[in-house]
């Protein structure tokens, strides 16, 4: 009996040795053992499925693209920003005084556009328009420009005064609104380049 079962363990050993070498050479497993995927194998299949270090490397951008994406600016941006410097066109306009107020309620116009051109409106008379000559429209826009001027009070700093007139003059979307002898001379300097001194007091 202890022949017959050495005998039998022989021959299994010798086919068990065989399926090891076949499985071997083919990379699979073999039929012996606990059945556990032999540790080599899935070294190997691991391995395999690695990227190559060139993969990531080609999926990110290259330099020059990056420094490609930031040369131009974008629509809108500083490239336009200057557009808005432009000088004024001469048909538009540079003051524009009104007066109001009086005994006779009266509302009187005086618009001067940046080619010294002018019309004064004065109650339902036609209307008068003139033309500054160069140096008196140059007179005009200095006195506007004036830092003192920019420094004029908006509002009347005095108290109304019963039937006094009240001055309204829109230079540069800034209002200025000045009564009776309330005129600081950087305001004075631009009533003496308006033409006739600015629109008039009358009906």
């Amino acid at each position: 009996m202890v022949r017959g079962v050495r005998g039998v363990r022989g021959v299994r050993g010798r086919w068990c040795g065989a399926l090891v070498l076949a499985g071997v050479l083919v990379g699979g497993a073999s039929g012996c053992g606990t059945g556990a995927a032999p540790t080599g194998g899935g070294t190997a299949t691991g391995t395999s499925g690695t990227a190559s270090p060139a993969t990531p490397t080609s999926g990110t951008a290259s330099p020059g693209t990056a420094t490609s994406g930031t040369a131009s600016p974008p629509p809108g941006g500083p490239a336009t920003a200057g557009t808005g410097t432009a000088e004024p066109r001469p048909g538009e306009v540079l003051v524009e005084v009104v007066v109001n107020g009086g005994l006779a309620g009266v509302r009187n116009q005086l618009v001067i556009h940046y080619d010294g051109s002018w019309t004064s409106r004065s109650g339902r008379k036609p209307p008068r328009t003139g033309r500054l000559t160069p140096a008196e429209a140059a007179e005009l826009r200095a006195a506007l420009e004036d830092p003192a001027y920019a420094r004029v009070p908006e509002r009347p700093t005095g108290g109304p005064v019963a039937d006094g007139f009240q001055y309204f003059v829109t230079y540069r979307h800034r209002l200025v609104v000045a009564g009776d002898g309330e005129r600081p001379p950087a305001l004075r300097r631009v009533f003496a380049a308006l033409p006739d001194g600015g629109p008039p007091t009358t009906p």
